[in-house]
């Protein structure tokens, strides 16, 4: 792996993983690489943390991530099935602590 990356790994419906090299020195965010990976991800907003149509649910990870802000708490509220691992993808932006991440889109099973 390059050091300029991380290790993502994806839980698809089935229960298998996908394993993906995601760079962190591009500035993306979650949402922007999976959505360049063609997951199915609405993104309606563009990543401003107004939809939550970027849901994931973070698996194995969460406690690599920085703290929620009071915007994504506010906009995850809204979602009726609503997880206690569930962040939105938009505003988790790719860095190295975030090596070996697993997630899995909200509201696949």
């Amino acid at each position: 792996m390059e050091e300029n990356n991380i290790t993502l790994h994806v839980q698809n419906p089935d229960g298998s993983r996908t394993t993906l090299e995601a760079p962190v020195d591009m500035g993306l965010s979650l949402m922007e690489y999976l959505k360049a990976c063609e997951y199915d991800i609405l993104a309606t907003c563009g990543g401003m943390a107004l939809c939550a149509t970027c849901c994931v649910d973070v698996l194995e990870g969460e406690d690599k991530l920085k703290e929620m802000s009071d915007d994504e708490y506010a906009m995850l509220d809204t979602l009726p099935d609503l997880l206690p691992n569930s962040r939105l993808a938009c505003q988790l932006q790719l860095n190295h602590e975030m090596d070996g991440l697993v997630v899995k889109l909200h509201g696949t099973d």
